[in-house]
């Protein structure tokens, strides 16, 4: 699972996507395009055009985004539904399979899903096919993550997902209204804070894998700062930096379309919202899940 931020402009490139295609000339009643020899403007009309064929001409409506190729919010809103209704298919298999193929495909899921992330992040362009992919493992991931939590501590998974939902629309409407940006300086912050939790992610799986810590989540559940899980602390942490991670999709997303990126980059951005989401999901059941435990 790939960890923030839309990688929309990642090794793309866009120059020239911003210029509309070019305007028709008409030699003898038949189109033409370009520049002539002498680099004097497309629209030529060699021919007289009658007052009918102008008025025709005015009447027709501009070419907007869609027309020209470019991606549209429109493009994102569509492919990223269809990514979560792939990602909701995989989530209903494990959920609804016997216990133990259910952890197993859970376990296939994370694996894949983990790979996938990284070829689709790293490639320059789109395959919607892989994107869709990514996320079918992740649902077969986090349906069986759900099942195995609210197994242990019923109702975590209803409250993660209404929770997921809650921090979505909320960023959503903080960006919208302009209170929330990617600045330079947030950023920076960011990728610290990012680094800070992978290190102590990965000290924590090493923990557990020895079994260092007996703790079903390591040292998020067996330490205690005022009596306070540490987990507690690393999953509000972890919430908020996959919550301005969705700011960094939305600014990635709102860049492409004012530069007219084409319109296939907008699977890119459906994927980097699908990525974060998974992300913030799996941020929230665990928090939950330890508050649970911890009672």
């Amino acid at each position: 699972m790939a960890l923030g931020g839309n990688p929309i402009f990642n090794g793309k490139n866009f120059r020239g996507a911003t210029q509309a295609p070019p305007v028709p000339s008409y030699s003898h009643g038949q189109p033409q395009y370009g520049q002539n020899q002498y680099g004097q403007p497309a629209w030529t009309a060699q021919q007289p055009m009658t007052s009918d064929q102008l008025q025709q001409m005015y009447n027709q409506p501009a070419a907007g985004p869609a027309e020209t190729g470019r991606m549209t919010f429109d493009d994102v809103i569509v492919k990223t539904a269809a990514c979560l209704a792939v990602l909701l298919i995989g989530a209903a298999v494990t959920l609804f399979v016997a216990p133990g193929t259910a952890n197993l495909l859970m376990v296939a899921g994370a694996l894949g899903g983990f790979v996938l992330g990284m070829v689709n992040s790293f490639k320059k362009q789109p395959s919607p096919a892989l994107i869709l992919a990514y996320a079918g493992l992740e649902g077969l991931f986090l349906g069986g993550l759900t099942r195995l939590l609210d197994g242990m501590f019923p109702g975590v998974g209803l409250q993660a997902v209404i929770g997921t939902l809650a921090v979505f629309g909320v960023t959503l409407a903080l960006f919208k209204s302009g209170k929330v940006r990617a600045t330079p300086k947030a950023m920076r912050f960011f990728m610290i804070a990012v680094l800070g939790y992978l290190v102590f992610s990965v000290i924590n799986m090493v923990l557990l894998w020895t079994g260092a810590v007996q703790s079903p989540f390591g040292l998020s559940s067996s330490v205690h700062i005022f009596g306070i899980p540490l987990g507690v602390f690393i999953g509000i942490l972890a919430i908020g930096l996959a919550a301005f991670s969705l700011v960094m999709d939305f600014t990635s997303i709102e860049q492409g379309v004012r530069h007219g990126a084409p319109e296939k980059y907008s699977w890119t951005a459906a994927f980097g919202l699908t990525v974060t989401l998974v992300w913030l999901y799996v941020e929230i059941i665990r928090l939950l899940a330890i508050l649970r435990g911890d009672d």
